[in-house]
């Protein structure tokens, strides 16, 4: 066999690192949309069920539930299913924008990103603020 009759040799894949890729800023939305879904779906809806059932169970119940929500831990408990949900519904609101085929240029796409993050932060900002 000479070398102009050699077979072509594939590349091997590229072992990719996860800790080492970096993700363009929709990316770190999208990922921050399904954390915030999750955490939203697994803590946020069974601690508001559980603090709506004890809330109306007794006016002694209810001064308990309100003296345990006074706690700074719970208040960052309260401010951390804030920011979860706000950022889900920003988030939900660009991809719903996306889905119709706005924004779905580069810059623009990258651009709704950072509004998302930004808006997000802020309105968690604004209730952590009236919270404490």
């Amino acid at each position: 066999m000479s070398a102009t009759e050699r077979p072509l040799v594939k590349p091997r894949p590229v072992y990719l690192h996860l800790a080492r890729i970096r993700l363009p800023l929709p990316g770190i939305v999208s990922i921050l949309h399904r954390i915030s879904g999750a955490a939203l779906f697994l803590f946020g809806i069974p601690l508001l069920l559980a603090g709506v059932g004890a809330s109306v169970a007794s006016p002694e119940a209810y001064a308990h539930l309100k003296a345990t929500l006074a706690h700074p831990l719970a208040k960052l408990a309260l401010l951390g299913c804030a920011w979860a949900y706000l950022h889900h519904f920003c988030a939900g609101i660009r991809y719903l924008l996306l889905d119709v085929h706005r924004g779905i240029e580069l810059a623009a796409a990258r651009q709704s990103s950072v509004v998302v993050l930004v808006v997000s932060l802020a309105l968690t900002l604004v209730v952590g603020v009236r919270l404490w």
